[in-house]
């Protein structure tokens, strides 16, 4: 039972001395199946998450006093973590629980909390890509960087911490109207628990062109576990034709005067992809939605700056890096490319830029011409995998 508080001389029921026995000896269960927010009632009790997919339990401040404890467990596939809210949860193991994993949350005030571990899923170690020995707030790493894709294989069995960027998306081509940039990759941050040897999959970047190609989709796979992260949308291009659209990155920029989808959502726990920017009459493109924030709508004959990217040295801890950034939008003068990632946009007399590989970046906008200059392609994706040793 959660905790009550009686008065003096009060006579408790038999029901009531029962719960209390049985809380000593087995605690009050509540069983979660989504994302959960911890509230006072859970003082002395067991959270038990069971989802497939990932989840969070957050812990927030003034709920809890100093000696107060809560346990948690996680009997559900998806990784369940344990994520600070407004109060602060420090931990000498992960926060990360794989299934079967669990540990009590104890209280040194109102604001603080320590995780002590209660055994379960550690890290794993694996093989692949390009290695390399990082330190990250204190910890060190084992990082595994993948620019192509390939195997990575398990040689122990545990959590893994994955940064996944799928590919960008290429730039439309000013034909009359200047072209809209490309979409950034999706991204996807998870801790995951992987068993078995994993394939890799580096998505490929868009064409640019007058349909220009949305990003293909990065992802890792096994016969346990599958996530896989959606490329970014298109830019709008070919005569202010709607070639533009959403992807699970950042949306394409809107061409001539199209106003530009919306970016979806990235898996979650993630980042989320932006709006591309919006088209101006047909002298001025929108830039695509980057990673971070939304693309830069056309202004008189500029075209709009693609939108930012994600900066990776928190997960490398190998200093500032930015993948996913917008392509930036065409015009008779072109966007920048967000991030100086993405591809930038073209001038009355140039194509659009191409995002370099392994940027997961948009390609730029084709310039607006009388003729046809096309719009740059996306870059390709990359995927980091990283485990403490």
């Amino acid at each position: 039972m959660a905790i009550q508080t009686f008065t003096a001389a009060q006579v408790l029921t038999a029901a009531q001395m029962n719960a209390l026995q049985a809380n000593d000896y087995n605690q009050t269960v509540s069983t979660k199946t989504t994302s959960y927010v911890l509230v006072a009632a859970d003082k002395g009790t067991r959270v038990t998450m069971n989802a497939a997919g990932a989840t969070t339990i957050t812990v927030n401040t003034s709920l809890f006093a100093a000696g107060d404890t809560v346990w948690i467990q996680n009997i559900g596939a998806g990784t369940c973590t344990v994520t600070a809210g407004t109060a602060t949860v420090t931990t000498a193991s992960s926060l990360a629980l794989a299934q079967w994993g669990g540990g009590t949350l104890y209280f040194t005030s109102a604001s603080a909390a320590i995780f002590f571990s209660g055994g379960g899923a550690t890290y794993g170690a694996a093989t692949g890509g390009s290695s390399s020995s990082i330190t990250v707030g204190g910890i060190n790493y084992t990082l595994l960087t993948f620019t192509a894709s390939g195997l990575m294989t398990v040689t122990k069995s545990g959590l893994f911490d994955a940064l996944i960027f799928s590919a960008g998306a290429g730039g439309g081509t000013g034909d009359g109207t200047a072209g809209g940039g490309g979409g950034a990759g999706g991204v996807s941050q998870q801790t995951i628990y992987l068993s078995a040897n994993t394939t890799i999959t580096i998505g490929s970047g868009g064409a640019g062109g007058g349909l220009a190609g949305a990003g293909s989709s990065s992802s890792i796979d096994n016969t346990a576990r599958a996530l896989s992260v959606a490329g970014g949308g298109i830019g709008g291009g070919y005569n202010g034709s709607a070639y533009y659209q959403a992807g699970m990155g950042g949306a394409g920029g809107g061409a001539g005067s199209l106003q530009t989808l919306t970016g979806a959502a990235s898996m979650s726990p993630s980042i989320s992809g932006f709006a591309g920017g919006n088209g101006v009459s047909n002298t001025a493109a929108g830039g695509g939605g980057g990673a971070t924030a939304v693309g830069a709508n056309g202004v008189t004959t500029a075209g709009g700056a693609g939108g930012a990217g994600y900066d990776v040295n928190a997960f490398t801890g190998a200093g500032s890096l930015f993948k996913a950034g917008g392509g930036g939008g065409g015009g008779t003068t072109g966007g920048a490319g967000g991030s100086s990632v993405g591809g930038a946009g073209g001038t009355s007399t140039t194509a659009g830029a191409a995002a370099a590989a392994n940027t997961a970046s948009g390609g730029g906008g084709g310039g607006r011409s009388a003729g046809s200059l096309a719009g740059g392609n996306g870059g390709s994706g990359i995927v980091y995998i990283r485990f403490k040793v």
